[in-house]
């Protein structure tokens, strides 16, 4: 019997080279894989409210939110406290803080900051303790990226305040308070200060805060390791603009603010060397032909950065923008009625395809759906019913 060999041509070093580059490409990709963490489907949705007379509500409530079936089961409410208005999750998860939005607090012409701990398996909250927010009608609360310091702004005192966050989560004295004065063109809206937000900066560097009666986003230094604040840049807004909310662009060069009182949103380029705005645009958050009082009030970009979404009170709408991802700038879309009345604030939910919009005074929470591709909204038909809705915050529990 014969044996026939057929011989092998040697791999050239072209060929060598492509199974090389085959190769860092197949472990590049693995290792990228593992590195990413998955995707949570399951959610807990917390939602502040006013508790103020004439309101059902006793606190903040919460939800069960599934991703994969867009499904929201209510768990009820999940902690006892006065007007926890606007509320702010720790990086860990584990913890919940919330502004008390009152004037007096134990004495003081104080409202109070809450700090909870969040049980993820039923969503209920325990109190921690409750410190002085060291001036009134505190309205907003944020915290640094690391999660070691709480920043609130006080709208009734006109100031802001940073409380370091323990361990165990507690609050601590604060580690800094910075006190505003003046006054804006407006006598009766902008009679003193009005610190109305405090948002940290993506390198967590700076501290932006909204001042709706100076007409100011005024810009602090923020010493990740005290705590402290320095004074720094100030852009100022038109007068009697009333700038309340601020929201940073996800590629950090662009930066938004709303304007209540004009109803205006201002876009700027932001320097993150200096924590400088310069104002690029201010335009209008409503249609050309509108009349009658408006109250501008919450304000996002969204998750994939290409669209802008306000809301205004009074009209009852939400304002969608069109984002130039070069310049910053902002060109209308459509203006969407909330199917509720004066929607104070609303939360894009994780992924970007659903918008809660919170309107206070019709006591519900309706569901919008995002088109990821237009940025136009689409209601549901889901309302969550909830007394004096004010601000909504997502947690993901798997």
């Amino acid at each position: 019997m014969k044996t026939y060999i057929t011989k092998m041509k040697k791999p050239g070093l072209r060929t060598f080279r492509f199974l090389l580059i085959a190769f860092f490409l197949l472990l590049l990709t693995t290792s990228s894989a593992r590195a990413q963490p998955k995707q949570s489907n399951k959610y807990l949705v917390y939602v502040g409210t006013y508790t103020q007379e004439g309101s059902e509500s006793k606190g903040i409530y919460a939800y069960r939110f599934d991703a994969s079936s867009g499904s929201f089961e209510p768990i009820g409410l999940v902690a006892k406290t006065i007007n926890p208005s606007f509320l702010a999750i720790h990086p860990n998860r584990r913890f919940l803080y919330a502004v008390n939005e009152v004037s007096t607090y134990e004495g003081q012409k104080s409202g109070a900051v809450s700090a909870f701990a969040i049980d993820r398996a039923t969503g209920k909250l325990t109190l921690l303790n409750q410190v002085a927010s060291k001036g009134g009608d505190p309205c907003f609360i944020s915290l640094d990226k690391a999660g070691k310091f709480v920043l609130v702004a006080n709208y009734g005192g006109g100031s802001v305040a940073v409380f370091p966050v323990l361990e165990d989560g507690r609050l601590g004295e604060a580690s800094a308070f910075v006190q505003h004065s003046g006054h804006g063109a407006n006598a009766e809206r902008q009679e003193g200060p009005h610190a109305h937000s405090i948002d940290l900066s993506p390198d967590n560097r700076f501290a932006i805060v909204d001042d709706l009666g100076l007409d100011e986003s005024l810009v602090y230094g923020f010493d990740t390791a005290k705590g402290s604040l320095s004074a720094g840049p100030i852009a100022k807004a038109d007068d009697g603009a009333g700038p309340r909310h601020f929201a940073f662009h996800l590629n950090g060069r662009f930066a938004y603010v709303i304007n209540e009182m004009h109803s205006t949103v201002s876009a700027f380029h932001y320097d993150s060397e200096t924590g400088g705005l310069q104002k690029l645009q201010t335009i209008p958050s409503l249609p050309g032909k509108s009349a009658g009082l408006s109250e501008a009030a919450e304000i996002q970009v969204h998750p994939s950065g290409k669209f802008l979404y306000a809301s205004n009170r009074g009209p009852d709408n939400i304002a969608v923008f069109a984002i130039d991802q070069n310049k910053g700038t902002l060109k209308p879309i459509e203006y969407v009625s909330t199917k509720g009345a004066s929607p104070r604030n609303f939360e894009i939910a994780p992924g970007g395809s659903l918008l809660l919009a919170a309107n206070e005074k019709s006591d519900n929470i309706v569901l919008f759906k995002v088109n990821l591709k237009s940025g136009r909204l689409t209601p549901t038909g889901k309302v969550l019913d909830v007394s004096q809705p004010v601000c909504i915050k997502f947690v993901p529990v798997d």
